[in-house]
C-alpha cells in the first residue's frame, strides 16, 4: 500500500475514532445548543430543538452524564448553562454541581422544548434556537454528530455549509475503501503509526473497570459473571469477551462521566469493535503489536460499513461494530485475508436484522449479542466454514455483502424505524 493512501486513512480513523462522554445523539443535540448560545451574545432563557426521527429515537431513553437523568430536556439544559462547542462529543465535561442545579431549574421551569422535524434533509439533524431577553439564535449539526453546518445571531447568518447541501458530501471526499483496502492498511501499515490505536482500548477498559463501582443499567455483565449462573455459562474467554464489553456499555448507557472511544459518532460502537479484540489478546497473550493491527482492522471494518449504511438507521449500529471486533478477533487467531472475509459474511447471516429502538439500558444486550456472535463467526471462520452466495444475502463478494445488508438497513428497512419511533413516542 503506498504511503498517500495508508496517511489518507490514518486521518480518516482519526477523525472517526474520538473520545466522547455520553452517548452521542443527546451530547450531540447538547453541542448544537451550545454552539447557539455562544454566539446569542447573553444569557439564553429558553431553547427549542427541532429534531430527525433518528436523532430523537436514539437520545429519549439514555442516561445524560453525571445528572442520574434521563432523557432531552437535561441534556439542552447542560448545553445551555455549561456546554462548549470547542470541546466537540466532550461538550460537558466542565459540569459541576452548581451547573447542573441551574440546568435542573430550566428544567422545571420548562425552558425547553423539542419538536419532531419531519421534513429534515438527513437521518442525522439537530436544530437549535436560543432566546434571551433580547436575542435569538440558530445552530444547526447535520450529517454527522460534530459537524456544525449553520450558525445564526438576529437573522444574520455567521456559518453556512448548510443551505447549499455542502453536509452531505462530508464524507464522500474521504478515501474510498474495500475490503482488501482495510485488510491491507491493517496488516502492511508500519506498526508505529498505529500505536495510536491503543488509546481506544485504554479508554474502553477504563469503563469497564467503572461498572465494578456501582450499579449500572442492567447490570449485564454481573449476570454474567455471576457465581450462581456458573454452572450454566462456565467460566471462558468466550464469557470474559462478552462481559467486560457489556459492562463498559452498562456504564455508558446508564449516564457515567465517563469517556469511551467512540467510532463514526456512536460510544457503544467504539466499544463493541475494541473490547472483544483487547480482551482476547490479553486473554491469549498475544503480543501488543497484533493487537494494534487487529485494532486498526476492526475499526476500519466498522467506519467503512457505516458510512454506506449511514451513522443512524433502523439496524442497530453495534451488530456493524460486532462485524469489526470477528475482523479483529478472526486476525488475532491467526486467520487470513479469506477466512477475515468469511467472518464478516457469517456476521451478516446471523445477526443482520437486529433492530435500532434507541439508545437506552438495554443496548448492553444487544452488545453481548454482537460479542457472542463476533466470536462464533471467527471460530467457523478458523475452521473455513462461511455462509455461502447461496444463503440469503449473502454474496460471493464480501464487499457485495455488505452492500447487500447496508441497503436493507438504509433503504429497505426505513418504514420500520418510523413504526418503531411512533411506538416510542405512544408509550
Amino acid at each position: 500500500m503506498n504511503r498517500e493512501d495508508i496517511d489518507a486513512i490514518l486521518a480518516l480513523i482519526k477523525k472517526e475514532v474520538v473520545p466522547a462522554i455520553g452517548c452521542t445523539e443527546p451530547v450531540a443535540v447538547a453541542l448544537t445548543v451550545a454552539r447557539a448560545k455562544e454566539v446569542l451574545g447573553e444569557k439564553p432563557l429558553r431553547s427549542e430543538l427541532f429534531l430527525s426521527r433518528n436523532i430523537l429515537k436514539n437520545s429519549m431513553g439514555v442516561g445524560i452524564p453525571g445528572t442520574g437523568m434521563i432523557g432531552l430536556p437535561i441534556a439542552i439544559a447542560l448545553g445551555m448553562v455549561v456546554g462548549k462547542s470547542e470541546y466537540g462529543l466532550e461538550v460537558l465535561k466542565d459540569m459541576n454541581p452548581d451547573a447542573l442545579a441551574e440546568a435542573k431549574q430550566l428544567v422545571d421551569d420548562k425552558r425547553t422544548s423539542v419538536e419532531l422535524k419531519e421534513d429534515a434533509p438527513d437521518k442525522l439533524y439537530i436544530e437549535a434556537r436560543c432566546y434571551g431577553k433580547h436575542n435569538s439564535s440558530k445552530a444547526i449539526i447535520c450529517g454527522t454528530h460534530n459537524n456544525i453546518v449553520y450558525v445564526e445571531a438576529n437573522g444574520e447568518v455567521l456559518h453556512d455549509e448548510f443551505t447549499n447541501g455542502n453536509f452531505s458530501q462530508v464524507e464522500s471526499n474521504d478515501v474510498r475503501l474495500n475490503f482488501n483496502k482495510i485488510y491491507d492498511f491493517a496488516v502492511e501499515t508500519p506498526l508505529d503509526d498505529l500505536h495510536f490505536m491503543l488509546e481506544a482500548a485504554r479508554l474502553n477498559k477504563l469503563a469497564a473497570e467503572e461498572s465494578k463501582k456501582g450499579t449500572f443499567g442492567h447490570s449485564v455483565a454481573r449476570v454474567i459473571e455471576n457465581e450462581s449462573f456458573r454452572h450454566v455459562m462456565g467460566s471462558s474467554i468466550y464469557n470474559r469477551l462478552v462481559a467486560v464489553t457489556a459492562s463498559a456499555c452498562d456504564v455508558r448507557m446508564a449516564g457515567a462521566m465517563v469517556p469511551v472511544m467512540s467510532n463514526s459518532g456512536s460510544g457503544n460502537q467504539g466499544i463493541t469493535c475494541t473490547l472483544p479484540v483487547v480482551v482476547f489478546a490479553e486473554e491469549m497473550n498475544k503480543p501488543e503489536d497484533d493487537l494494534v493491527r487487529a485494532l486498526a482492522l476492526s475499526h476500519l471494518m466498522v467506519i467503512y460499513i457505516k458510512r454506506r449504511l449511514g451513522r443512524l438507521s433502523a439496524l442497530c449500529g453495534v451488530t456493524v461494530a460486532g462485524i469489526g471486533a470477528a475482523c479483529g478477533i478472526t486476525h488475532l487467531m491467526g486467520g487470513n485475508r479469506d477466512q477475515v472475509a468469511y467472518a464478516v459474511k457469517n456476521m451478516i447471516g446471523n445477526i443482520a436484522g437486529m433492530l435500532c429502538d434507541g439508545a437506552k439500558p438495554s443496548c448492553a444486550l444487544k452488545v453481548s449479542s454482537s460479542v457472542s456472535s463476533a466470536t462464533f463467526s471467527a471460530m467457523m471462520a478458523m475452521d473455513n466454514k462461511v455462509v455461502s452466495s447461496l444463503e440469503g444475502i449473502a454474496d460471493e463478494d464480501v464487499d457485495k455483502t455488505i452492500n447487500n445488508l447496508s441497503d436493507i438497513g438504509s433503504e429497505g428497512m426505513s418504514e420500520v424505524d418510523k413504526m418503531v419511533l411512533n411506538i416510542m413516542l405512544k408509550k
